[in-house]
């Protein structure tokens, strides 16, 4: 924890969620009250612009500058839209801000909403978060009787609201286009950008969309300063970046670092180690958009830049550990299964780009693949980077492109040794027994679903290789280790 800054985070664990008292007593609402009362809406933009905070749901983009282009479109409605439906494997950063501390959320999207002009506000919020949806119901009702929202806030000509909208769990609406197709009662499909949605976005009016983490940071910015928030981070990266940490490491939850604190400090320091002393391999960033990073590269400083250089991306906050028992083959299709799961299939590129490229993959896990399929397979990733309508689809190569890179030898043994040296790949085992070590006691032959291991009491006993379907029932319960695994 000494390592550790909490800004988006601050209040999760400190204040109870449900009593807006807790969070007036931890400066709650006083962002708002200087807003409304003390600058104008061009200043609190400059605040947020000249803060460098950039958004933290996965692209970076400066959140001020957004904000200014929402302000600059004259309509007769804006509106502001907090995107809470992460969807990334092992992601819950923003499940965490809404549960812990709701308030600031609404706090953050009426200060948004003075800024640009917009009266309207909208969490977008998947429908599994029962216990985050029940708090922000809560918290509104309060809110709204104490003043903070609704008709003329805090005495002002100043009104906003907020309703929830809930999502079915679709990845891809993730994307803020595809989000606001949904909220419209439509598909979740991605449309062509420009026009963006500061410019023409929810029922084709100016629309701010910001994910959970982003809002987190708003109203420490307006209290502290610009120059204190960008006294912490990188120049190009100021602030913080809360990530879930997951996967073969001993602190597993939540974090949330400095920007520009490397790898190895977190993997090491705050995560504790890899379990069980095993050996450190590689650690995903970015989810099913990023890409694996590896030892050489664990003293990198952690921004949206440095990140990009190395292959990877800073993604929503996903940050998975694998160690020396993970099949960084199979890990690549795990993230490219997913990816063809929640594809809205509007684009061929990645609808059936990633169906071909996943078939590849296939081949070379089964042990059918030949030398000539990693050109193919690069070739595949390159044209749907290119060809892909959104973001999601752009980046859906990645996982394969960066296990590739730093990870060639593993598909050089899965293509030519047919092996897997992590013993995943099921159809690249084989199960052997050992002669000196087998006593006949035949619970081998007793349990095999299939039949195929054939031998008397007492003698020793052979596994029929062709017709083995490598489930490795033999192996678990043998009680003497004669079988063993290759």
């Amino acid at each position: 924890m000494v390592k550790q800054v909490r800004i988006a985070l601050r209040n999760c664990g400190r204040v109870n969620p449900e009593s807006i008292e807790d969070y007036i007593n931890a400066r709650g609402y006083e962002a708002l009250v200087t807003c409304l009362f003390d600058k104008k809406p061009a200043d609190v933009i400059n605040i947020i612009t000249e803060s460098g905070l950039r958004g933290r749901g996965g692209g970076g983009f400066p959140t001020g500058i957004k904000w200014k282009a929402a302000a600059a479109e004259v309509s007769d409605e804006k509106f502001i839209i907090c995107n809470a439906d992460e969807g990334d494997p092992g992601a819950f950063m923003d499940r965490a801000v809404l549960e812990g501390d709701t308030h600031s959320v609404l706090e953050a999207m009426t200060i948004a909403g003075y800024s640009v002009g917009a009266d309207k506000g909208i969490i977008y919020i998947r429908a599994e978060y029962p216990l985050a949806i029940e708090r922000i119901k809560k918290a509104i009702e309060i809110s709204k009787e104490y003043g903070f929202l609704g008709k003329n806030i805090l005495g002002t000509e100043f009104s906003f609201d907020i309703e929830l909208k809930y999502g079915a769990g679709a990845f891809v609406c993730g994307e803020e286009t595809a989000l606001i197709a949904s909220i419209e009662g439509k598909r979740g499909e991605p449309v062509v950008k420009p026009p963006y949605p500061a410019q023409k976005g929810l029922w084709g009016k100016p629309t701010i969309v910001n994910n959970v983490e982003t809002f987190a940071n708003i109203c420490p910015i307006i209290l502290n300063g610009k120059d204190w928030f960008r006294s912490i981070g990188t120049q190009k990266s100021p602030g913080t970046k809360v990530f879930a940490l997951a996967g073969k490491i001993n602190n597993v939850g939540l974090i949330e670092i400095p920007m520009g604190m490397t790898l190895r400090n977190v993997i090491d320091n705050i995560g504790g180690g890899i379990r069980d002393g095993k050996e450190f391999k590689a650690v995903q960033t970015g989810g099913p958009s990023g890409g694996c990073i590896t030892r050489e590269n664990l003293d990198t400083p952690i921004d949206y830049d440095n990140l990009l250089s190395i292959g990877s991306m800073m993604g929503s906050g996903g940050m998975i550990v694998m160690d020396e028992d993970d099949c960084m083959v199979n890990f690549a299709k795990f993230f490219l299964e997913f990816t063809i799961d929640e594809s809205c299939g509007k684009c061929a590129p990645c609808r059936v780009g990633n169906k071909r490229l996943l078939e590849l993959l296939e081949k070379v896990t089964n042990g059918q693949a030949t030398e000539e399929i990693i050109p193919q397979i690069e070739q595949l990733c390159a044209t749907i980077k290119k060809a892909s309508l959104c973001g999601l689809g752009q980046t859906s190569p990645n996982p394969v492109l960066s296990t590739l890179r730093y990870f060639r030898n593993e598909y050089d043994e899965h293509i030519k040794d047919k092996k897997c040296r992590s013993k995943v790949c099921k159809a690249l085992l084989k199960y052997e027994i050992v002669p000196d070590k087998c006593n006949g006691c035949t619970r081998c032959a007793r349990s095999c679903p299939v039949q195929c291991i054939s031998g008397k009491v007492k003698e020793v006993h052979t596994i029929d290789q062709k017709a083995c379907i490598k489930c490795g029932v033999c192996y678990t319960n043998c009680k003497f280790n004669a079988i063993i695994v290759s």
